[in-house]
C-alpha cells in the first residue's frame, strides 16, 4: 500500500515562495508512476496543479501556475517536490499529493494534505 506524507506547507505573503515534498512509502514503482500535486480552496472543488510521470519526467502543469511553480523529483529518495515562486492570494488552498498507478487515469493513494496560505 503506497502511503505519501507532504510537508513544507505555511503562510507567505504575495509574491513569496514556499517549498513542498511528498515522500512516498510501500508499493511498487508500477503503483506509483504518476506524481501529481493537487489543491482545495474553500468551497471550491480539488484541481490538480502539477503532474510528474516517474518513468519518462514529463511534466505537466496547470496553466494558472506555468512559469510560477515547479515540480521534480528524487528517486533516490522517493520524494516529489513542487516549489513555489511569486504565490498569489488565489493560490491558498490544501495542497495534497496523490499518485497512480502506471496507465492509470485514477488517482488512486492520497497524502494528508498541507496548507498554503498567501496573504495579500
Amino acid at each position: 500500500q503506497v502511503q505519501l506524507a507532504e510537508s513544507g506547507g505555511g503562510v507567505v505573503r504575495a509574491g513569496g515562495s514556499l517549498s513542498l515534498s511528498c515522500t512516498a512509502s510501500g508499493g511498487s514503482s508500477f503503483s506509483r508512476d504518476n506524481m501529481g500535486w493537487f489543491r482545495q480552496a474553500p468551497g471550491k472543488e480539488r484541481e490538480l496543479v502539477a503532474a510528474i510521470n516517474l518513468s519518462n519526467n514529463i511534466k505537466h502543469y496547470q496553466d494558472s501556475v506555468k512559469g510560477r511553480f515547479t515540480i521534480s523529483r528524487d528517486s533516490a529518495k522517493n520524494t516529489v517536490y513542487l516549489r513555489t515562486d511569486n504565490l498569489k492570494p488565489e493560490d491558498t488552498g490544501v495542497y495534497f499529493c496523490a499518485a497512480k498507478p502506471r496507465y492509470s487515469s485514477d488517482w488512486t493513494h492520497w497524502g494528508q494534505g498541507t496548507q498554503v496560505t498567501v496573504s495579500s
